[in-house]
């Protein structure tokens, strides 16, 4: 006899979107609590998403509870899996906000997410796991990269779950026009343990003030470019807030991501006065349907 099937809810999502098609795309799978990790992460790597998010039942002082799964591997916090689990959590009714307030349960931990009134519906940020410096490079950086980066800024190793490389590059040029060479970074990161390298430069432009571009065609990710990507801009802003370099007001700025893939995602940063980084966005759904799997 073949063995039952079970028709689970499913979503796509858009985050970091201001309209369908931008940002980066997530997957939503509901009702998850009898799946295993094994389960998740073959549904993950099939679906070959950036990210993939399972809602479970949630545990003590949590509002909801996800974990998180790349086509490679689980993390325990990844930014725009987790503001678009806060808006899913909401738009469809799985949580209730107390005086606009959420608290996301996931591998790293419970999280606080604000949720507040915008124009034609709402808006949610998450405040991303404290960011640790973690050194910086010793060495040479990978062919490709050491032309871009800014000479007098060293590559930096930063963790808030997931673990980045943060290069500045020397302008916003050569962030967008970076041609990457993906073997020479997956081996850097695989030789590192890390999830991928973040570029990035000051660019006050078109509404934002920063452009970003993250890569992690590693072992721990598999997704050779990620269009938009929370984690690493939260500790692009751990790392300027830490240098005094923010870029915006009163610690506020806007990341542009994803514009080289054809996404031209929006992150919306804050660093809050205790220090504290939040990622929050635009989110668009765009599918709604079942999974039999």
């Amino acid at each position: 006899m073949a063995p039952a099937r079970t028709a689970r809810r499913y979503l796509q999502c858009d985050v970091f979107a201001d309209r369908p098609g931008a940002g980066n795309a997530l997957g939503v799978v509901f009702d998850a609590g009898d799946m295993d990790a094994t389960a998740m992460q073959a549904l993950a790597a099939w679906l070959n998403l950036s990210e993939t998010i399972f809602f479970l039942p949630p545990g003590e002082g949590a509002d909801y509870r996800i974990r998180i799964f790349t086509p490679g591997s689980e993390l325990p916090f990844a930014g725009h899996p987790s503001v678009g689990a806060a808006w899913v959590a909401v738009a469809h009714r799985l949580a209730l906000p107390r005086d606009g307030q959420l608290v996301q349960q996931c591998e790293a931990g419970l999280l606080p997410v604000r949720v507040t009134s915008a124009e034609g519906g709402f808006h949610v940020a998450v405040r991303s796991p404290r960011a640790q410096p973690v050194g910086e490079l010793a060495g040479p950086l990978p062919a490709g990269l050491d032309a871009v980066a800014a000479p007098d800024r060293p590559a930096a190793l930063w963790n808030n779950g997931p673990l980045w490389w943060l290069v500045e590059a020397a302008s916003p040029t050569h962030v967008r026009g970076f041609a990457p060479d993906f073997a020479a970074i997956a081996a850097w990161t695989n030789a590192t343990r890390t999830t991928g390298v973040a570029i990035f430069a000051f660019e006050h432009d078109d509404g934002h003030d920063l452009v970003v571009r993250a890569f992690c065609p590693g072992d721990a990710v598999n997704v050779p470019e990620d269009p938009v990507t929370g984690s690493a801009n939260a500790l692009v802003a751990a790392l300027l807030h830490r240098q005094g370099r923010l870029p915006g007001r009163d610690g506020r700025y806007i990341a542009s991501q994803g514009r080289e893939l054809g996404r031209d995602g929006k992150v919306q940063v804050r660093v809050d006065d205790e220090g504290e980084v939040w990622i929050g966005g635009d989110v668009r759904q765009v599918i709604e349907g079942h999974l039999d799997w």
